[in-house]
């Protein structure tokens, strides 16, 4: 069996797993020790990146005719690819936050939604917020004036029950008093 067709079910796995991806991000992972390498697989895993380490030649063979080819150029040393097909900033979000306690970990590079990335690109990248977060501040902030107009109507009508009583109370008073005037002239 010749080499070529045993490395070939590994490219057609990388293309599968690239394939429809909001972004690729490569780094070089030489390093980290075994417990920053699990713990990374597993802030990567719960945000559903997939984190491999691929051969390069493997992955550029994969990445040939796709939107990831610009990457060929960071494919130097050891590489690991992180790709995510539902949050386009989450690979580089959880690897750019995880550099901050294993500064082993480097970025390579990476495609964002079409777009070639540098560190630096995809440092500014991963200072936005996920899409969760984002649409939930969103709702809070379209929630808060409905709840301030919802909070200022109930206290009117708090307010309106408390003297309504009060008022009720006093007018019997009045009548009273008014009526027992005239009878004593």
């Amino acid at each position: 069996m010749a080499k070529v067709e045993l490395k070939q079910p590994i490219v057609q796995a990388i293309a599968s797993e690239i394939e429809g991806a909001q972004s690729v991000v490569l780094v070089d992972y030489r390093g980290l020790t075994v417990a920053q390498d699990t713990e990374l697989r597993k802030q990567l895993r719960e945000a559903g990146v997939t984190y491999k380490v691929y051969k390069n030649t493997m992955m550029k063979r994969a990445f040939e005719g796709t939107e990831f080819e610009g990457l060929e150029g960071c494919l130097e040393g050891p590489s690991a690819i992180a790709i995510s097909k539902d949050d386009a900033t989450a690979p580089a979000r959880i690897i750019c936050n995880f550099t901050k306690d294993a500064p082993a970990l480097e970025l390579k590079g990476g495609v964002v939604e079409g777009t070639v990335y540098d560190i630096a690109g995809l440092t500014e990248l991963s200072k936005i917020l996920s899409r969760e977060v984002l649409l939930s501040r969103l709702l809070g902030s379209m929630q808060s004036p409905i709840a301030n107009f919802a909070r200022v109507i109930k206290q009117i009508a708090e307010k309106d029950g408390e003297a309504a009583p009060a008022e009720a109370a006093e007018a019997p008073a009045e009548a009273a008093e008014a009526a027992e005037a005239p009878a004593a002239e």
